[in-house]
């Protein structure tokens, strides 16, 4: 292969050749009347015959992905935002602006103003009348358009994949697509989209480490949000009884095919509702978005059959461990579920509450088992800072936890909306920080004050979008359903 220094300097000296003709090699606007995909879509069924006598004219313009020139005559491909079709250039018609055909690469953008008819293989085709130079491509495209390869490359150089690999952008199409549908779910059941601040004084609404930055004109930190739940809470507060954001979190934690420090998070909270009526909600939305963007409720994930189906079963937290634990312990026991755990292999701190503890083997033992979609519920208060006692048994709380394909996609509760117990938990959370948790939730006396004021009973829910994106997509890597996910800094060559 030659070396791409060489390749570009062949690039840099066609681009000097157009500005001899006169030719700007980053071009003018170009009035884009067609589509690859309408014109392909709309006379996929016409007949050579019937193109000729309708004399169909077409102007589209996109980038060149194939290229093959005999003398006189050139065919090549351009891709646009919708996909690709074949043209055909020829002296004869073009006359003079043939010349421009010797200038192009792979890569350049041209504009083409034609007529389709059909080849003897039977593909639709433009020839083209009129040919427009609309941008130089000085740097070729990878491996000859064999595809692209490199993960590290694909996930720094996202436009390439994009070019490259069209799997890629219907991904990200059918994101932006699910995400609309969400929208539409929400709003149809009377739920109002509100923004809440991205840069907060105290970082809160979930266990995390936040980023911190600095406010010069204040003088003062600012974390940026890990959740907009005590913002969200605070609207119900206020008297808008549904309220949802997708919104921009951040937490300062490592990064896997599961976790980006930057990710996409629907929020929504339902006064008068409970952890009951999401579960039933949570069952619509998902099965309903996933029949309107992907028109099936079932997909394969990793070579395994998933069925999004309802109604999903609910198995509570301590049932789900003493199901996969083999009967080797005793949820209700501290001192029997610390031994099992280092059994585990789990690395157990002194400071460990038993619900801590009964979560980690949760993960541990449990996580890996739960595949098809299921809710797990009623989880321990002491993880639950957040969440509403259950009122047979104040040490678990009502909250569930959505899993599909081995993964939490959604964490749920009934809100704790009683402002004496919320302070104690702050209190507790605090302790925990001041013992060097970095995670723990810290106190905010305005959420306390908002709750003195009073809010009703109120579900409040969090869905991971890229997670769900990846299910509905069979992507192995939450890098895959991010355009720009978190990378190292790119090593110097």
């Amino acid at each position: 292969m030659e070396d791409i220094n060489e390749l570009i300097q062949q690039r840099l000296k066609k681009l000097d050749e157009l500005k001899l003709l006169g030719i700007d090699p980053f071009g003018r606007p170009f009035k884009v009347k067609d589509t690859a995909s309408s014109i392909m879509n709309g006379y996929a069924e016409i007949s050579p015959d019937e193109l000729t006598n309708k004399s169909i004219a077409c102007t589209v313009a996109g980038r060149i992905i194939s290229f093959r020139g005999f003398g006189k005559a050139t065919f090549c491909h351009i891709q646009d935002g919708t996909g690709k079709i074949q043209i055909y250039l020829r002296k004869e018609i073009l006359g003079e602006q043939y010349n421009l055909v010797k200038k192009l690469d792979m890569g350049d953008f041209i504009g083409i103003e034609g007529r389709l008819f059909r080849t003897k293989t039977g593909e639709l085709t433009i020839e083209a009348e009129k040919l427009t130079f609309l941008t130089k491509s000085i740097r070729p495209l990878p491996e000859k358009w064999h595809g692209l390869k490199d993960v590290e490359i694909r996930y720094r150089q996202r436009y390439l994949d994009l070019i490259v690999n069209t799997k890629v952008k219907d991904v990200f199409i059918k994101r932006a697509l699910l995400i609309k549908s969400i929208r539409r779910f929400l709003d149809s059941k009377g739920f109002l989209e509100v923004e809440t601040p991205m840069m907060q004084a105290i970082p809160g609404g979930a266990t995390a480490r936040p980023f911190v930055t600095h406010h010069n004109a204040l003088n003062m930190d600012l974390y940026l949000r890990i959740a907009p739940e005590l913002y969200l809470k605070r609207l119900i507060v206020g008297g808008l009884d549904r309220v949802y954001e997708l919104s921009r979190n951040f937490r300062n934690e490592g990064i896997s095919t599961r976790h980006n420090p930057e990710f996409t998070m629907l929020e929504f909270y339902m006064a008068y509702a409970d952890y009951n009526d999401l579960m039933d909600f949570t069952e619509e939305m998902i099965s309903t978005v996933a029949k309107d963007v992907f028109g099936a409720m079932k997909f394969e994930f990793e070579g395994k059959s998933l069925d999004l189906a309802p109604p999903w079963p609910r198995v509570t937290h301590m049932e789900a461990i003493k199901n996969y634990s083999s009967g080797n312990i005793d949820p209700t026991n501290f001192e029997k579920s610390r031994e099992y755990a280092k059994t585990l292999g789990i690395q157990i701190k002194d400071d460990f509450s038993h619900g801590k503890i009964l979560d980690e083997i949760f993960k541990e033992v449990v996580e890996p088992n739960l595949f098809q979609p299921i809710f797990i519920i009623n989880y321990p208060t002491d993880i639950s800072p957040l969440a509403k006692r259950c009122p047979d048994n104040p040490n678990l709380v009502e909250r569930f936890e959505l899993f599909i394909a081995f993964r939490e996609i959604a964490n749920a509760f009934s809100e704790l909306n009683d402002p004496i117990d919320q302070r104690t938990r702050f209190e507790r959370q605090v302790l925990e920080l001041q013992a060097g948790h970095i995670e723990a939730h810290r106190m905010d006396e305005d959420f306390i004050r908002a709750l003195e004021y009073g809010m009703p009973p109120t579900g409040g829910e969090g869905i991971g979008i890229d997670r769900l994106v990846m299910i509905l997509t069979n992507s192995p890597s939450i890098r895959d359903v991010i355009l720009f996910p978190q990378l190292k800094e790119e090593s110097k060559q």
